[in-house]
């Protein structure tokens, strides 16, 4: 992966940072502060799959064909109208958005709006190993690659400039869903073919361009990303002139940048701080019940995880209700199941793995480790909603581990390069989790635990088992909903039987503001989305 120049961003500014942001001049243009908890990995969405990413660019830069609106489930247009799908599934054709406006930006002015070559140019670039960009940023699509879709897509068709048609070779009951994905944010086709004359294809990925909300301006390594309103979008111009990431990973410093008023919104508050932004007069909590789950990986490449009963030795050495009293501060709920119970499919039936230490001392010493074993044990790095405390969680798993006879190191790094590392196979166990894309099991069953979605580091347990596989596989080519969850529901048992994952957590999401700001809807698929948004 490509990052931009470091540039150290400490505490020590934070006043005048504050001074800055909060100048009259910027008031009056209406700029609203956001506190995130990490870097972007990248400005393309088709080249990541991390949250923080996401948030910074696909949501604010981009619009999909079809989306899902803040705090909703259901599919509405984007820059498609309308769709058919043909009797057969195998034909999917959208009817595009008319005056449609691409941004215009210091580094690219459109000469044309939105139409078909953008689309084509979108998803050909994730598909074709022959098109320009396929190997610009690495050729590694994560979502794309682990959904399979180089298979599924057989061709997409140029009907004419406002009409596209998606050729399948099979069947796909989560097709339609998937292309409200941040990877299918469509990119500019113009703004593509200027960079190749230029022989400068890698900005398409650095310096993004879309027909979203706002326009990239600047962004300084673990510093601050800057946007300003589209004028031209096509939903209306922002209520926001602008919008500002201060780049904040610790919750704590987060805290008191909202109380200082160095920030108007937060992600991912501290739990223990809750209850006095509450009661703070000119701040509010927000919450919702996510679609996420956070969980232990263990890598099955690396022994001894490649050995089914020491993964399960690790699902019963782990108190996992101690960590929601004390992460979480009860704001969770015990995971059992690879994805959370708002998701149909969800097998509630599943016995859950109960905290029983001498029966994992039992299953290591079947395994052939009667005096347990030394491994790693990689903490996240930063807040997330499926884990708000990575280290602190990290700590009592060390403490539960070592009273089994497994002795671990705490690692981590800092996000960018976590999630690079965990990309590659590098560690042995590893916290992580996931909101959720769509309301479809496909989203958590199939993309986080499929032989497909090994290669681009999505399958973070690296746990290739063909039984499983099968049966998410087979559930994507059946459109009856009742035969679809039969499948999920034995995959699931698959999964409890095999304990690739120590499954941690359900959580609720939580944002913390200013009073001042109106329209901010909590999504309970994890995203912050900031069109409609406004300060008073």
């Amino acid at each position: 992966m490509k990052y931009f120049d470091r540039v150290n961003f400490g505490r020590c500014i934070s006043v005048a940072l504050a001074t800055f942001f909060f100048s009259t001049h910027l008031y009056a243009a209406k700029t609203l502060v956001y506190c995130s908890e990490s870097s972007p990995s990248h400005f393309n969405p088709q080249l990541t799959d991390d949250g923080a990413s996401f948030n910074a660019n696909s949501s604010i830069i981009h619009n999909q064909l079809v989306e899902i609106p803040p705090g909703e489930t259901e599919l509405v247009s984007g820059l498609a109208t309308s769709w058919k799908v043909s009797k057969d599934g195998l034909k999917y054709t959208f009817k595009l958005r008319k005056n449609v406006k691409f941004q215009a930006t210091t580094y690219f002015k459109p000469t044309r709006n939105f139409n078909a070559d953008d689309v084509l140019f979108t998803f050909n670039r994730q598909r074709l190993k022959s098109h320009p960009y396929h190997m610009v940023g690495g050729g590694i699509y994560e979502y794309f690659d682990s959904m399979a879709m180089g298979e599924l897509i057989k061709d997409i068709v140029k009907v004419d400039d406002y009409t596209v048609q998606f050729v399948l070779s099979r069947p796909e009951a989560p097709f339609l869903a998937n292309l409200a994905m941040d990877f299918a944010s469509i990119l500019s086709a113009e703004y593509g073919e200027m960079l190749l004359k230029a022989k400068t294809p890698e900005k398409l990925d650095m310096f993004p361009v879309g027909t979203g909300p706002f326009v990239f301006k600047r962004y300084v390594k673990d510093s601050t990303i800057r946007y300003e309103a589209h004028p031209n979008y096509f939903r209306g111009k922002s209520p926001l002139d602008r919008l500002v990431f201060v780049i904040t990973p610790d919750a704590n410093v987060r805290t008191q940048k909202l109380k200082t008023g160095e920030c108007h919104i937060i992600t991912e508050p501290a739990p223990a701080d809750l209850p006095a932004i509450e009661k703070h007069p000119q701040l509010q909590v927000i919450q919702k019940t996510g679609l996420n789950v956070g969980y232990l990986a263990m890598n099955v490449e690396r022994p001894p995880f490649d050995k089914v009963l020491v993964r399960r030795a690790v699902n019963h050495a782990l108190n996992r209700k101690a960590y929601i009293d004390a992460v979480f501060l009860g704001h969770a709920t015990v995971a059992k199941n690879p994805m959370p119970p708002g998701i149909w499919g969800f097998h509630d039936a599943i016995k859950d793995y109960d905290y029983k230490p001498k029966k994992a001392k039992a299953l290591l010493k079947e395994a052939g480790f009667p005096n347990g074993f030394a491994t790693e044990l990689w903490a996240l790095p930063v807040s997330r909603p499926y884990n708000p405390n990575g280290k602190k969680m990290a700590e009592m798993m060390q403490a539960d581990l070592a009273k089994v006879g497994i002795k671990t190191k705490i690692v981590t790094y800092d996000w960018p390069t976590y999630i690079a590392k965990l990309k590659a196979g590098e560690h042995t166990m590893l916290q992580i989790g996931w909101s959720a894309d769509s309301m479809d099991p496909e989203s958590f069953l199939g993309l986080l635990l499929s032989c497909a979605a090994i290669p681009a580091g999505m399958n973070t347990a690296r746990w290739c088992h063909q039984p499983y596989d099968r049966l998410v596989r087979k559930a994507k080519l059946v459109t009856d909903k009742k035969k679809r969850t039969e499948y999920y529901l034995k995959a699931q048992e698959i999964f409890h039987q095999e304990a690739p994952w120590v499954a941690l957590a359900h959580s609720v999401i939580f944002r913390a503001m200013s009073k001042k700001v109106v329209g901010f809807k909590v999504d309970q698929l994890g995203r912050d989305l900031f069109y409609g948004v406004d300060l008073h």
